[in-house]
C-alpha cells in the first residue's frame, strides 16, 4: 500500500512539473503600443509646429476667429468657382449683370441678376450677318424670342464708350448712310415725320436700331447712342433670375453714392 501511494505522489509531481515546463515554454502574446500621430496629441494650447500642423489646427479649431475666416475663404472660393464655371459656359466676363433701371420692365425688372453669353456662341439660325444676334423684326418673322418679346436682347456700351453697359433689346439693322426712317414703328419715333427729324438718320454707320421694352422711344433718337456696332456688343441677356443683382446695387451704391443709372446694366 506503501508503494502504491509512493508511485501515485510520483505521477502527480510529474504531472504539476510537465505543466509548468508547457505553461514556460509558450510565450505570452505581446501587447503592442499605438504611437499618436504629432496631429493628434496636438490640443489647442499647444503651438503647431510645421506647415502641416498649422493646416490641421486651422482647418480643425473651433477657434471663433479661425472659424470665421474659414467659413469666408470657403464661401468664397465657391463663389470664384461659380463664377469660372459660368464664365467657361458664356465666354464673357463677368457673366452676370444686375439690372439697374426699369427700361425693359416688365421683362426685366430692377435687381434682376442676368446671365450674359458671347453672342457668337450658340448664335441662332435667324441672327443677321454673322453678328450673332437675331433682331425684333427677323425674330417676329421666325419666332424667335428672348425675354418674353421677339429678338436677342444685347449688352452693349454706347458709342464704345467705357461707361457702363446698357442692357436692350436690337429691334432692326441699318446699314451706313441708309435713311431707316420707313422701316420704324411710328409709336417710337416721337413724332417724327421724316429722316430728317431723326438724330442718327441716315445712318452714321451701320449697325443695330436698340430699345428698351419700356421705353417710348428708340435709342438712336437721343444722345444716348448711335447705331450699335456688333464691336460694341458685349453679349447677349439669356436668362434672369429675380432680386439678387440688388446685392450688387447696394455695393455700387456704397462706392458711389447718388449715382444715377442711365439704363438697366451690370
Amino acid at each position: 500500500l506503501a508503494r502504491r501511494l509512493a508511485i501515485r505522489a510520483g505521477d502527480a509531481i510529474g504531472m504539476a512539473r510537465g505543466r509548468r515546463l508547457s505553461e514556460k515554454s509558450v510565450p505570452k502574446p505581446r501587447t503592442l503600443k499605438r504611437l499618436a500621430s504629432p496631429l493628434e496629441t496636438m490640443s489647442d494650447e499647444s503651438e503647431p509646429e510645421g506647415l502641416r500642423e498649422w493646416f490641421h489646427w486651422f482647418r480643425t479649431t473651433d477657434h471663433g476667429a479661425v472659424v470665421y475666416v474659414r467659413e469666408m475663404g470657403m464661401s468664397i472660393a465657391a463663389v470664384l468657382l461659380v463664377g469660372l464655371l459660368l464664365f467657361a459656359v458664356s465666354g464673357v466676363w463677368p457673366p452676370m449683370v444686375a439690372v439697374e433701371s426699369g427700361s425693359m420692365e416688365p421683362n426685366m425688372n430692377v435687381g434682376d441678376l442676368v446671365f450674359v453669353m458671347d453672342e457668337e456662341r450658340f448664335a441662332a439660325d435667324a441672327a443677321y450677318a454673322g453678328t450673332g444676334v437675331v433682331t425684333y423684326k427677323d425674330g417676329r418673322e421666325v419666332g424667335y424670342s428672348k425675354f418674353s418679346d421677339y429678338g436677342d436682347v444685347i449688352i452693349f456700351r454706347a458709342d464704345n464708350g467705357s461707361g457702363t453697359p446698357i442692357i436692350h433689346r436690337a429691334r432692326f439693322w441699318v446699314e451706313e448712310g441708309e435713311n431707316w426712317y420707313d422701316r420704324t414703328n411710328p409709336d417710337h419715333i416721337g413724332g417724327a415725320d421724316n429722316c430728317g427729324d431723326l438724330r442718327n438718320c441716315p445712318a452714321p454707320h451701320a449697325g443695330f436700331i436698340t430699345k428698351g421694352d419700356n421705353n417710348p422711344q428708340y435709342d438712336q433718337l437721343g444722345p444716348l447712342t448711335e447705331p450699335v456696332k456688333p464691336s460694341w456688343i458685349v453679349g447677349s441677356a439669356e436668362f434672369g433670375i429675380p432680386k439678387p443683382g440688388y446685392v450688387k446695387l447696394f455695393a455700387i451704391e456704397l462706392q458711389t453714392p447718388g449715382r444715377q443709372p442711365k439704363c438697366p446694366v451690370g
